[in-house]
């Protein structure tokens, strides 16, 4: 009898492990295991301003992060980006909480914030020639000036919070098509102007992004002859609420680019 009990419950054990091999909860366990832990960090331009409605910090529905759910096995766990953000607030007002050992992906979108970029774009568009000139040299002075050391230090902290990551950095768009004539009060001349500054921002994001091991992608090809004074634009202009943010088509941009930029693979592995 003792014998027959023990065959029976040797019998019984063997069907649950098989069954557990196949339960749901096993399986989706297995699932959760391949996914790509990923969290969103930055500013509006991370965040999805622009696009409303919007929940806390202006983060949209359409920002390139929520579009990048789900693509490439990459599963959105904190989106935390928020508007108006800079190197130093991302840190102070928290987003780095979000990260963790078991992140596995973090974009960050950050620096132009720092730079007083909007200043230049409003002087070059309400301003007189000299207040133009003047203000886009005040924010070429600070990009290649100030913002390294500032950008050194928020990827070392990113870096730190989530050491198993890899880390995609996003650049800036050229806001602007000289090519569509004078835009208000700015010359064809002026708007390059902007958008040469736009390219040193970048060119400054994408040197302190090779240096922290990160990868950098530059949207701006995606962006060419989408300016804000194009027929097409995918930038917002001056009398939208979200002025100078990307639209819609602008976020998609962004999310083709991170993506093409990942591969396959939904990641790669820190500084490989």
């Amino acid at each position: 009898m003792k014998r027959s009990l023990r065959t029976a419950r040797s019998a019984v054990l063997a069907v649950v492990a098989a069954v557990a091999l196949v339960v749901p909860g096993a399986g989706a366990a297995s699932a959760h295991g391949s996914r790509v832990v990923y969290d969103a960090l930055g500013d509006s331009y991370a965040s999805g301003y622009g696009v409303p409605p919007y929940a806390d910090c202006g983060r949209s529905q359409s920002a390139y992060p929520v579009q990048l759910d789900g693509r490439h096995r990459l599963r959105l766990d904190d989106f935390v980006a928020c508007a108006g953000a800079t190197t130093t607030s991302l840190v102070s007002g928290g987003q780095l909480a979000a990260l963790d050992a078991d992140t596995d992906l973090v974009t960050l979108s950050i620096g132009g914030n720092d730079v007083g970029w909007s200043s230049a774009v409003i002087a070059c568009l309400g301003g007189t020639d000299a207040q133009c000139t003047g203000a886009v040299a005040v924010v070429d002075t600070r990009i290649t000036s100030e913002l390294p050391a500032l950008l050194d230090t928020v990827y070392a902290e990113v870096a730190a919070a989530a050491p198993n990551a890899h880390v995609v950095v996003t650049g800036y768009p050229r806001l602007f098509s000289p090519e569509h004539g004078t835009y208000l009060a700015a010359s064809p001349a002026e708007l390059s102007s902007l958008n040469a500054a736009a390219d040193t921002l970048d060119a400054v994001i994408a040197a302190a992004a090779d240096r922290a091991g990160s990868q950098f992608v530059d949207v701006r090809r995606r962006f060419d002859g989408h300016g804000a004074n194009s027929p097409a634009p995918w930038i917002l202009g001056p009398s939208d609420p979200g002025a100078f943010h990307p639209t819609i088509e602008g976020y998609r941009a962004y999310t083709a680019a991170v993506t093409s930029a990942l591969g396959p693979g939904g990641h790669r592995h820190p500084h490989g």
